[in-house]
């Protein structure tokens, strides 16, 4: 069975539609972004000086979506190679290879710019937080607060 230019298509821009879909639900990680959970909750604030900051990459996303829709499209795309069993060989072949394209891409898509802050606290303590880079533009020497709550801690001025 041959498989249309039009059916391929839209395999594959139902597969592009996902993967932009999921890099806009990439939840924020710098320091003035909130999860909804952290709405009303105390939180431990802190205060020190910035010993050192240094650019970070932090890894992208790596859900299920990426892999199915690059399957998706292999396994459609492959089909269309051979007859009969090639066609059936083309198509696993072509899934396999899409997913691991398609998880690839997610990540690549997904990935952000981040930043390493090293803080020394008031009490003599050092303290190294990873967060994205939200575009504050923290310098050694400058004094910041540490917010800290079960899980999260961020810097900010």
């Amino acid at each position: 069975m041959v498989v249309g230019k039009s059916v391929r298509s839209r395999a594959l821009l139902g597969a592009l539609i996902a993967v932009l879909t999921l890099s806009g639900c990439a939840s924020g990680l710098g320091g003035g972004t909130y999860s909804r959970g952290e709405a009303r909750r105390t939180m431990v604030v802190q205060f020190g000086t910035i010993e050192s900051v240094r650019m970070v990459q932090l890894e992208g996303t790596k859900t299920p979506v990426g892999t199915v829709a690059g399957a998706a499209v292999g396994g459609i795309a492959g089909s269309s190679v051979g007859g009969n069993r090639g066609s059936a060989i083309g198509a696993v072949l072509g899934a396999v290879a899409g997913g691991l394209a398609g998880s690839a891409v997610e990540e690549g898509v997904t990935r952000t710019q981040g930043v390493e802050v090293t803080v020394q606290l008031e009490s003599g303590q050092y303290l190294a937080v990873v967060q994205e880079d939200g575009g504050e533009q923290f310098r050694p020497g400058e004094r910041v607060r540490i917010l800290r709550d079960a899980g999260t801690t961020r810097v900010t001025r």
